[in-house]
């Protein structure tokens, strides 16, 4: 039905936005306080929000701390799928009483005792903090940061930044390829956060980057720069995944596809011949079918077939954490060198170098058009 009014065509609500930046009249929000009538009580508004969310850490690595950690975590209907009825009395009954003190040990392997911390806590910390000093210059910008599981909770931060007087908030899940049980829980907390609130900011999250130009360049110069203080040169070199069930990739999870074009897009930019970079998938759990190839499995089978000299890196993870630091690290290792290996390397993950941060920092200003 018509109006009888006729729209402005974009060309000539461009001038009409000239004549009026001409006259002085401005498009931007007052957010001075003498918006407000002299008997206001006093609020915070007018800021945006950067939230960095990483996976989670246990607060420590006792078998309080981490039955806690892992309730929290395995309880997650995003990260286990299977029917509450089966797996509620294996979680309870089985699992979170024997995994803490196992798990426990493997987090004592890699803890940062100065600091009595995990890594990952320390790494995405660091992040943040160079982020902020990189938007120093935008003072009406907040960065924070959030674990997922464990401390700081992202529902803590979200009301944070909202007191802070943040009206926008962008959510930054720190993985760069997409899976319902990473990314898209991290988006599930925020938004349940949001629906506490009576006063809601707008929000914004970051999509998956796993082919993002500058992550591609990021995991290139780290991967060359520690090639080359290596005293021996790789016959392969494996890029190993988090993996996730098989059967989510069945339903429809994008995951397995992001690895896929990751490795590809690295291949390429490093100029590697076909057969160089191996695909490989970790950190199964559980009896069910898993994405493979495993990468256990595969490191055991290059040995066997007499490869001698390998080195693995964790496009995945935006920082080194347990499944790097100790699985990869130490375990496969091990895999490697008790099956004939002799040389072995881990490629550190991007954590809070340069080429980290100045990717996360490329992303944020990206997703930050408009409102920045």
């Amino acid at each position: 039905m018509s109006t009888g009014v006729k729209a402005k065509k974009p060309a000539a609500r461009k001038s009409a936005a000239k004549n009026m930046a001409k006259m002085g009249v401005s498009f931007e929000r007052d957010v001075s306080t003498s918006a407000f009538p002299a008997e206001h009580p006093p609020v915070n508004f007018g800021k945006i929000g950067v939230l960095l969310v990483n996976l989670g850490t246990p607060d420590g690595h006792d078998k309080k701390n981490m039955r806690r950690y892992l309730k929290q975590f395995l309880s997650d209907r995003r990260v286990i799928e299977t029917p509450r009825i089966i797996w509620w009395p294996l979680l309870n009954g089985i699992i979170l009483n024997t995994r803490p003190k196992k798990s426990g040990a493997l987090y004592a392997s890699i803890w940062n005792e100065e600091r009595n911390e995990s890594p990952l806590r320390t790494f995405t910390r660091s992040q943040r903090e160079q982020l902020a000093h990189a938007f120093a210059a935008h003072d009406n910008v907040i960065v924070d940061w959030a674990m997922r599981y464990g401390n700081p909770s992202v529902e803590s931060r979200m009301e944070a930044l909202q007191e802070a007087g943040c009206e926008r908030i962008l959510v930054f899940p720190l993985y760069p390829q997409y899976a319902a049980a990473t990314t898209a829980t991290v988006n599930d907390v925020a938004f349940q956060a949001l629906m506490k609130m009576r006063w809601m900011p707008a929000l914004r999250t970051v999509p998956p980057y796993h082919d993002d130009p500058a992550y591609i360049e990021a995991l290139a110069v780290s991967i060359e720069r520690h090639l080359a203080s290596l005293d021996f040169e790789p016959e392969h070199i494996i890029a190993s995944y988090h993996g996730i069930p098989k059967s989510y990739f069945d339903k429809g999870d994008p995951y397995h596809c992001q690895c896929q074009k990751t490795s590809r897009l690295l291949k390429e930019r490093m100029g590697w011949d076909d057969g160089y970079l191996i695909t490989t998938f970790q950190s199964r759990f559980g009896p069910e079918e898993w994405l493979q190839p495993y990468t256990d499995k595969t490191v055991e089978k290059l040995a066997h077939e007499g490869v001698k000299r390998i080195a693995v890196v964790n496009p995945g993870f935006s920082s080194d954490c347990l499944e790097t630091l100790e699985e990869i690290a130490e375990e496969v290792r091990v895999e490697f060198e008790s099956n004939g290996g002799e040389h072995f390397s881990h490629i550190p993950c991007l954590n809070d170098g340069p080429e980290g941060v100045g990717l996360i920092d490329h992303i944020v200003r990206r997703e930050l058009g408009g409102w920045v």
